[in-house]
């Protein structure tokens, strides 16, 4: 029998507020949840989430893995993380930055959709200006950039269809008008 008993989710969210510093209505914006629901579930007024998304969000915002909660089932189809996230985790990283303290880079609004992509439910941006923005905030040069958004879009017009041997000349010249925006200076 395992001697160590588990921190209850509940007290584990508190602590990472109160160490973080984090209000309850960011933390809820960050979740995609009300800030009564927050306020429930710390109080534990309210049974903790079983919901596999709004733990994976909690978990995400929090830097650690959904399965430290107990509540947490693990889903039976895994998401596939594509080549970028990883690359993205690893430059919050290398930048000595939490989930948190990148998290707060964006505003409100924009939090949620981020915590969905690091936790691997949304796809990776396509955005141009969106990989440009991140490469500032995590030091990326322009050409790791455009990389990273040459491989995202040629995920997203494979995953869609995109015959790539018949539109070769098209995607060339969509690469190339990319790159050279990416590279002006803003």
């Amino acid at each position: 029998m395992n001697n160590t008993i588990q921190k209850k989710s509940s007290k584990i969210v508190s602590d990472f507020l109160e160490k973080n510093n984090l209000h309850k209505k960011e933390f809820a914006q960050m979740i995609g949840v009300t800030l009564s629901y927050v306020y429930n579930l710390i109080d534990e007024n309210v049974p903790f989430s079983t919901r596999s998304t709004t733990l994976e969000r909690i978990a995400t915002v929090m830097g650690i893995n959904p399965e430290e909660f107990m509540e947490y089932q693990i889903p039976s189809e895994i998401e596939s993380y594509g080549k970028n996230l990883l690359i993205l985790k690893d430059l919050i990283k290398q930048n000595n930055m939490s989930i948190l303290e990148f998290l707060k880079v964006f505003e409100n609004k924009k939090r949620l959709e981020v915590v969905d992509i690091l936790r691997g439910a949304k796809p990776f941006w396509i955005d141009l200006n969106e990989l440009k923005r991140i490469g500032e905030i995590l030091n990326i040069e322009k050409d790791e950039v455009f990389s990273m958004w040459k491989e995202q879009l040629r995920e997203y017009l494979k995953d869609g269809g995109f015959n790539f041997e018949k539109n070769q000349e098209l995607f060339n010249s969509m690469i190339k008008g990319a790159y050279e925006k990416i590279m002006q200076d803003v």
